[in-house]
């Protein structure tokens, strides 16, 4: 061990996103190659002697307790753990967390060594993974609210590479078995079931982890949403998403000594009329069972819609993967100007 496919593999999925920016720490994982990087594994990260590296991936990533933070990890997948290897910066981003990371080691800042924060989620506190619509994103459930993660991969691809990696290594848990269902009678049955809300695909796996699909429903439920913030413009039949994918919106900083931008996290929705980008929530929903609220804020919230016929012109970068668009729209003044001289001069 490590075979050589393995460990090409690896050294091939050790890439940081070209968009991204991350410590010097990370820089130096990301620099690392074939058994070098086994070897750092085994003598940084890894809690066990006989644990095996499976799958290396870079993501965003959010924390329950942490919800407003993206920061980016390097995520190594193991026969016996997940491991995040943070960011150092994350740290020190929201300073009301304090108690949810150690930092017995923060007199080593001004010294030579660069520290990571190394989040460790067992596999055998592993309870459910959600995957978010079009594989787009992942969520990871322990326990309580301190092991649940969710993976921004913002890539269909890298989702479900990891996912099935992660259902390979669960097969070699060996678990107690789940204990025979006790017999219920009828009106439990199917009083339980009387929700009025259609349950999620499920699949669960023979280590007895949920893995959670969306169902069709949660792209109704989409569309309704988009069409209430459409203000009555579209009927809702006629309303189709064509496209949903997790984007950055650019802001420029001009005040900076370079001309730098800040990159927001958005939810972008195309529909055959509107172009939208929404903030999503991507680590409250669905609520975990031991949430005892409903979180502070709604799944999704309209931060900018156009209608497409404003659309003046789409200006396209000549840069590599992540491809960058700028949309520029007719600045009108009253939007249904055109619309109501056309049916005043036309109609019957």
């Amino acid at each position: 061990y490590p075979s050589e496919f393995l460990m090409q593999k690896i050294t091939e999925d050790n890439q940081i996103p070209v968009h991204l920016h991350v410590s010097v720490s990370l820089q130096y994982v990301a620099g690392l190659k074939g058994r070098a990087l086994v070897e750092f594994f085994h003598s940084n990260i890894a809690e066990v002697e006989n644990e095996e590296l499976r799958h290396l991936m870079w993501s965003s990533v959010l924390f329950y307790k942490t919800l407003n933070v993206e920061v980016m990890a390097c995520v190594l997948l193991s026969t016996k753990a997940i491991y995040f290897l943070l960011d150092d910066s994350f740290v020190h981003a929201d300073e009301h967390q304090s108690d949810f990371w150690n930092k017995e080691n923060s007199d080593c800042e001004n010294s030579s060594f660069h520290l990571s924060c190394c989040f460790v989620l067992k596999l055998n506190d592993l309870q459910s993974v959600n995957v978010g619509l079009f594989d787009q994103y992942f969520r990871i459930t322990g326990h309580s609210a301190d092991h649940i993660v969710t993976c921004l991969t913002r890539d269909s691809y890298n989702t479900h590479t990891f996912i099935q990696q992660l259902m390979a290594v669960l097969s070699l848990l060996a678990r107690t078995p789940s204990p025979e269902p006790v017999d219920k009678d009828f009106y439990s049955e199917f009083g339980s079931k009387n929700t009025g809300k259609m349950e999620n695909y499920e699949l669960i796996h023979s280590s007895r982890v949920k893995f959670i699909y969306p169902n069709e429903e949660e792209i109704g439920d989409l569309a309704f949403l988009v069409a209430e913030k459409m203000d009555g413009l579209t009927n809702l039949p006629s309303l189709n998403i064509l496209l949903y994918v997790l984007a950055f919106q650019v802001n420029h900083v001009e005040g900076s000594a370079q001309n730098t931008s800040s990159l927001q996290p958005k939810t972008l929705i195309l529909t055959s009329s509107d172009l939208f980008l929404f903030d999503e929530d991507y680590i409250s929903y669905p609520l975990p069972e031991f949430a005892k609220e409903p979180p502070k804020r709604d799944k999704y919230q309209l931060a900018d819609g156009r209608r497409i016929r404003d659309l003046d012109r789409v200006l396209m970068g000549y840069q590599t993967y992540p491809q960058a668009l700028t949309f520029v729209f007719d600045d009108v003044q009253n939007q249904d100007l055109m619309q109501n001289l056309t049916l005043d001069h036309f109609g019957e």
